[in-house]
């Protein structure tokens, strides 16, 4: 990896919700993108919350737009693709979903992971679910960093151990917005693809349940997230998705 990575955009259509802009690519072009080993993408999850938050925050709403690939992570931004028509998003990319897949089928191409965020109980969880479900899965690193803003000496040790590894694909799961805000400096210093996951670690891990397949698909997921963790959910979809869904009605570009 390199600092002269020159990130270009993907050739597809996008479209802006409250001036976030959101790629539309279904799940599995989204998976290829990421596997492609020649690619180097800083990618953003982008759901309700994130719109809402973006809306009340230029800086975050910078970041989002500085990503090579925004994906549709909750159904309420496919539901606003689908009333908008935009072509080539049907269906939402889920953060979990999304970073089991391109495990799965990393494994046949040889494709190299490494693990960023989250505490050491977790990552060696994770680590081993990854080995039960995806036998020969590569995951050349793992690493738990401080709970804190990182110096810039620090970055550029974390970015020399990500690249001693030769990693195609770094996961960050720092939570929102943290997690976007650091996956795009690192993307700045190396040429690799780094993707903001998260709760993926979580749920993968087997650290936390996720919403029946139905309550997915009806855009009910955050009601399941919520009641198990009410006190520190409550402000995100509560006040978030109300903000979100004023955004829409309001016709926020």
């Amino acid at each position: 990896m390199n600092a002269d990575n020159d990130r270009g955009r993907v050739p597809y259509s996008s479209f802006g919700i409250a001036g976030v802009r959101i790629d539309a690519i279904d799940f599995d072009p989204a998976v290829e993108l990421l596997l492609d080993p020649n690619s180097a993408y800083s990618v953003h999850l982008c759901n309700a919350y994130t719109v809402s938050l973006a809306s009340r925050d230029d800086r975050y709403a910078s970041t989002l737009n500085s990503g090579t690939l925004n994906l549709a992570d909750g159904m309420p931004v496919v539901w606003v693709a689908k009333r908008r028509k935009v072509a080539g998003l049907t269906a939402r990319v889920c953060g979990p979903d999304l970073m089991r897949a391109c495990i799965e089928r990393g494994v046949a191409r040889g494709t190299r992971h490494y693990l960023y965020g989250s505490t050491e109980e977790v990552l060696s969880s994770l680590v081993s679910e990854i080995q039960r479900i995806a036998p020969g899965a590569l995951i050349v690193g793992a690493e738990s960093p401080p709970f804190r803003e990182l110096g810039d000496a620090e970055r550029r040790d974390v970015i020399a151990r990500i690249e001693a590894t030769e990693a195609d694909l770094v996961w960050v799961g720092l939570g929102t917005p943290k997690q976007d805000y650091e996956v795009e400096r690192l993307a700045n210093a190396g040429a690799t693809t780094f993707v903001a996951i998260g709760a993926a670690f979580d749920f993968i891990a087997g650290n936390k349940k996720r919403a029946p397949l139905w309550m997915q698909k009806r855009g009910l997921e955050w009601v399941f997230r919520f009641i198990s963790e009410p006190r520190r959910l409550w402000k995100r979809y509560l006040v978030g998705n109300a903000r979100f869904a004023w955004l829409v009605v309001r016709g926020a570009q």
